[in-house]
C-alpha cells in the first residue's frame, strides 16, 4: 500500500481577519505528482507553506508521512523551492556547486560537512539541469533563469520523498521550462519522488501531473486529469474548451478547430 505523503483535514488559514483559505481537505500519496493551480491570490503559496509548517492554521491541520508538520525528521524527506529568493544575497560570494551543496545539509547531523558520496550527488544534480558547466561560476554572476536552475538543483540534490516546488518555472525560457517538467516527470516516475508543483502554466501541467489540485480559498477540485475531463461541474466552471486544453486528453487542434465560427 502507497505511504500518505500530506494529509489535509478541515484546514483554514486566516490574515488578520481574512480567510485565505478554507477547509482543505486532500490526500496525496506515495509516488503522486499533483499540479496544484489557482488564480491569483486564491492560496496556492500560503498552502504550500502551511504545509511545511511555516504557518499555523487557524483551523484543521496537516501531517506529513503520518507526522506533524514541525517534526524535524519529516523536513529531512523534504526538497523546497520557494517561489521568491528572499533569502538568497546575490553578492554572497558562492559558487554554484557550493549553493547546491547546501541541499544536502539538512540532513546531517554536527558538524555538518560534506562527504565522499555527496560529491557524485552534486555533480548529479547539476548534470539534471544542465548547468555542470557552471559548477564553480560565483551564483551572482549568472542570469535569473539560470540561478532558478542553481536552485531547483539545491532542491532535488538529496532525492527528497517530496519535492514542493512554488512557480519554479517564471524565470525559464521556453525550451528550459519544457525540459524541468519532463526532468521531473522523470524523477516522479522513475526515482518515486512525490511531487507538488504550484504552476499558473495551467497549459502544460496536464501533460505531466498525475492529479490536478484546483483551489480558489477552497478546493474547486482535487483528482486525476480523466476524472478532471469527465466532469461535468469543471465543464460549467471552466467550460468546454478551457476544461480540455487543462486536462490534455484531446486532440488541441480539433478543439480549435470546433471552436472557430461556422461560416469561416
Amino acid at each position: 500500500m502507497p505511504e500518505q505523503i500530506i494529509s489535509s483535514d478541515s484546514l483554514s488559514y486566516r490574515y488578520n481577519s481574512v480567510e485565505v483559505l478554507s477547509n482543505i481537505s486532500f490526500d496525496v500519496e506515495e509516488g503522486d505528482y499533483i499540479g496544484l493551480v489557482g488564480p491569483n491570490g486564491s492560496g496556492k503559496s500560503t498552502l504550500i507553506r502551511l504545509i511545511l509548517g511555516l504557518l499555523s492554521p487557524a483551523s484543521g491541520g496537516i501531517r506529513l508521512f503520518g507526522h506533524p508538520t514541525l517534526e524535524m525528521k519529516c523536513r529531512e524527506r523534504i526538497g523546497y523551492l520557494p517561489q521568491k529568493m528572499n533569502f538568497f544575497n546575490p553578492f554572497f560570494p558562492s559558487t554554484v556547486r557550493e549553493v547546491v551543496s547546501l541541499g544536502l545539509m539538512s540532513g546531517k547531523k554536527f558538524p555538518k560537512r560534506l562527504e565522499t558520496g555527496d560529491n557524485k550527488a552534486i555533480d548529479d544534480a547539476l548534470d539534471m539541469l544542465g548547468i555542470a558547466h557552471l559548477r564553480g561560476k560565483a551564483i551572482g554572476d549568472l542570469s535569473g533563469g539560470q540561478q532558478q536552475r542553481v536552485f531547483i538543483a539545491r532542491a532535488i540534490v538529496n532525492m527528497p520523498d517530496l519535492l514542493l516546488l512554488d512557480e519554479p518555472t517564471t524565470a525559464l525560457d521556453p525550451e528550459t521550462r519544457d525540459n524541468f517538467f519532463k526532468l521531473m516527470k522523470r524523477l516522479n516516475r522513475e526515482k518515486g519522488v512525490t511531487i507538488v508543483l504550484v504552476t499558473h502554466d495551467t497549459g502544460s501541467i496536464g501533460k505531466y501531473a498525475s492529479k490536478l489540485l484546483y483551489i480558489d480559498k477552497e478546493i474547486i477540485f482535487f483528482g486525476g486529469f480523466d476524472e478532471f475531463c469527465m466532469s461535468g461541474d469543471m465543464t460549467a466552471f471552466f467550460g468546454p474548451s478551457s476544461q480540455h486544453l487543462i486536462c490534455h486528453r484531446h486532440d488541441h487542434s480539433l478543439l480549435a478547430l470546433k471552436a472557430k465560427p461556422k461560416d469561416e
